[in-house]
């Protein structure tokens, strides 16, 4: 019987090993974590967002990075396919704005229930508390030396574990992840195996996450939840980014959905000073917002300007703008200059922010960057330099935006590297 090792219970892991047991192999599952699925768990707020429901023009429209090599994976296990998986498994799904997929339960715990249950029902074998040191491959005695000097290429041969024992297999399947919330387990583990074996990586840099800001403002903004605001990121005189959405102040600048995707870019794409500018009232052209502003100084001609903006925004943002808007608080409404209005305006369409960087990998939700594609059979997931090894998830060199689109990529790539890892 063909024997299959999984490095790693996450999401790609555990569907990997599902993939390869349904093709008649003997798997094993290595976690060295205390239970399955640690990051699965924190996903979505804890709701965790299984994939995205949007048709496959949708799904490779939102990868960020390397999305041809995904068009196997997409296509043998698309999202249709994890819908169906997750339905079959006592986890009923809901669909929600933007196509979004949840549990019906809006607990992760759930979704990482069903792959358990799925895992037990295949007599997968899982070692939990359990860490690999690295691979083995023939003709080699330890994983510091993993790759044969005989020049032809290499094969698995099994996985030597933390403690020193050596675990024999046919084949390998790395799932360990990325480097983003290291509090999970995802410290790097599969860069190393991989580099270890002649593997290329590509740099990892932290993606979907908050941007740090020059601007001091903010942590008198702290808190404030901007609904239905715009979002431009300019680097020079180049737009690398513009969304609609929600967003977060925070003490050191912005968070939320949208900035969590304009990141995405951020990291791609600035390649110098980048200013991102909020467009406050993007339903409104400046036409529009100045007569909406012209309306509200009527009804509070006689007020002072720091006293005629409630209408206009959250209490939190008033003092900022009127301090960015270089009007005096003090000024009666009904003086105010039509210059100095129509530069207001200008503000509240593009009230900018200097980016000085991304947060780092502690509250990042995705590593952007890994194992080089090109080094990866995108038919099979299996290694070019090294027969019987696979990738499977954040491990590769993928990623892509929020909305369900990562985990599609975790389990695609898991059940496309299980099958093949499972073929005797």
């Amino acid at each position: 019987m063909n024997k299959v090792i999984v490095i790693g219970g996450g999401a790609a892991g555990m569907m990997a090993a599902i993939a390869a047991a349904d093709m008649g192999a003997q798997v094993t599952v290595f976690e060295k974590n205390e239970k399955l699925g640690k990051k699965l768990f924190i996903t979505g707020k804890g709701r965790c967002n299984v994939t995205n429901a949007g048709d496959m023009e949708n799904l490779f429209a939102n990868v960020m990075t390397n999305e041809k090599f995904l068009y196997s994976a997409f296509y043998t296990y698309d999202n249709q396919a994890v819908m169906n998986f997750f339905e079959k498994a006592g986890c009923p799904l809901k669909v929600e704005r933007g196509d979004r997929v949840f549990p019906v339960s809006d607990h992760s715990s759930d979704v990482i229930a069903a792959l358990s249950r799925e895992l037990k029902k295949r007599n997968v074998k899982i070692e939990l508390n359990t860490g690999v040191k690295g691979v083995l491959v023939e003709n080699t005695s330890s994983p510091d030396d993993a790759v044969s000097d005989k020049g032809e290429l290499s094969k698995i041969t099994g996985v030597i574990l933390d403690n020193g024992k050596k675990v024999v297999a046919d084949k390998v399947v790395i799932s360990t992840g990325g480097i983003s919330y290291a509090s999970t387990g995802s410290t790097g583990d599969g860069y190393k195996f991989a580099e270890k074996t002649g593997h290329k990586l590509v740099e990892c840099k932290p993606s979907l996450v908050p941007f740090n800001v020059k601007e001091s403002w903010c942590q008198d903004a702290m808190g404030v939840s901007l609904k239905n605001v715009s979002l431009r990121l300019v680097c020079g005189k180049k737009e690398i980014y513009n969304g609609f959405g929600e967003m977060l102040i925070t003490h050191f600048g912005i968070s939320g959905p949208l900035a969590l995707s304009a990141s995405s870019y951020y990291v791609s794409k600035s390649k110098g000073e980048t200013i991102a500018y909020i467009d406050l009232k993007p339903a409104l052209d400046a036409e529009q917002l100045d007569k909406r502003v012209l309306r509200d100084f009527e009804e509070a001609k006689n007020k002072q300007f720091k006293n005629s903006l409630n209408h206009l925004f959250p209490q939190k943002l008033i003092p900022v703008m009127i301090d960015l808007s270089g009007i005096d608080p003090e000024k009666k409404v009904n003086i105010i200059s039509k210059e100095e209005r129509k530069r207001f305006v200008d503000l509240i369409k593009n009230l900018p922010l200097t980016i000085t960087g991304v947060r780092d990998f502690k509250e990042a939700i995705i590593t952007k960057g890994g194992v080089s594609v090109k080094d990866v059979n995108p038919s099979t997931m299996e290694s070019k330099k090294i027969k019987g090894l696979y990738f499977a998830g954040e491990v590769l060199d993928l990623d892509a935006l929020t909305g369900g689109y990562n985990l599609q990529i975790a389990w695609s790539t898991g059940y496309l590297a299980g099958v093949n890892a499972g073929e005797s």
